[in-house]
């Protein structure tokens, strides 16, 4: 018997299966889709691999996850074949396999709406204000969005406890204070650890699951006039969502949350323009310890110990997604969920 053949005969098997059948088959199938551990369901999100069911031949729906429902069709089929027809075994035909619906890790929250990365930096438009010109302007507005990326979508600044993208960016005498103080344990009286405006994600804590993180978020400009100088105030707003895993483990996936609020104050002294960062990442971040003052980010993933600061907070919930939400309460907060 040729392939061909086989092709043929296999077909017209198929076809003979009645409907009843095909829906004790699909019934079965939806019975395994059922009994599928309930996080996998219920948090699509956890970038767990989701499957459909699919038609093989004629015979109705089957879960491509579970070969061992395919044994329904092979017994249906045997049992058709007449008596001493059936072929030496030979490879058949493959029944389509099912391919992984890929699931965004933002699906279920908001932040499946926020553009990706830089795009979501939008800055206004650049115009003269407080005495400043609208190129003056333009170079601030694009040191802003510069400050931005390095401190909160730098991989080097994220991953690998790195600096450099964001602090080479700072005033000379800033970037002096910001070094002075990064990473201290004890600050001193008149600092604290300046790795508070960066985030950074505790060294063997964490891993992207995906490149992508979703950003939200607006930038505002007003002139001022304070201590004998005029210029321009430039307020940044930003929602940064990232996907997470501790690393090597996928089903611990999970989003975390960082509003950086901050201030910059542009002005001209002796002809030259001072970008001067006075606030910076002062929001915190939603999905991570609380009990941990390194300055870095630790995941809160959910078997994580318990947090010995968890039960202190007090306080109604915040949505994380909140942009709004600029109480800058001091200690831990609870939310809704990221």
């Amino acid at each position: 018997m040729s392939e061909h053949d086989i092709d043929r005969r296999f077909k017209e098997l198929t076809s003979q299966i009645d409907a009843e059948e095909r829906e004790r088959m699909a019934r079965a199938a939806r019975r395994e889709w059922a009994a599928h551990p309930r996080n996998r369901r219920r948090r699509r999100w956890r970038l767990t691999a989701l499957v459909t069911a699919v038609a093989v031949a004629a015979a109705g729906g089957v879960i491509a996850y579970r070969p061992d429902l395919l044994e329904g069709v092979v017994t249906a089929l045997s049992e058709r074949l007449e008596k001493g027809s059936r072929p030496a075994p030979v490879p058949g035909p493959v029944p389509e396999e099912t391919t992984p619906v890929k699931v965004s890790p933002f699906e279920g929250s908001p932040a499946i709406d926020y553009p990706e990365g830089v795009e979501g930096l939008a800055m206004p438009e650049a115009k003269a204000t407080g005495g400043l010109s609208e190129k003056d302007v333009a170079t601030a507005l694009k040191r802003t969005r510069e400050l931005l990326k390095a401190s909160n979508l730098d991989r080097r600044v994220l991953f690998e406890a790195g600096h450099k993208p964001f602090s080479r960016l700072l005033h000379p005498q800033i970037r002096e204070w910001f070094l002075k103080n990064l990473d201290r344990r004890k600050p001193r009286e008149d600092g604290f650890n300046t790795r508070y405006w960066l985030t950074s994600f505790a060294p063997e804590t964490a891993e992207p699951v995906t490149d992508v993180i979703k950003v939200h978020g607006r930038t505002k400009l007003s002139p001022f006039k304070s201590r004998g100088r005029t210029g321009v105030r430039i307020k940044v707003n930003y929602l940064f969502v990232y996907a997470v895993q501790r690393p090597g483990q996928p089903h611990t996936a999970m989003r975390v949350v960082a509003h950086n609020v901050g201030e910059i104050e542009v002005h001209r002294e002796n002809g030259e323009l001072v970008i001067w960062v006075r606030n910076w990442n002062s929001e915190g971040t939603a999905g991570a310890r609380c009990d941990v003052g390194d300055g870095f980010v630790h995941p809160s993933y959910e078997d994580s110990p318990a947090d010995r600061e968890v039960a202190k907070a007090t306080g109604a919930p915040v949505d994380p997604y909140d942009l709004e939400d600029e109480t800058r309460q001091e200690g831990c907060r609870l939310t809704t969920g990221t």
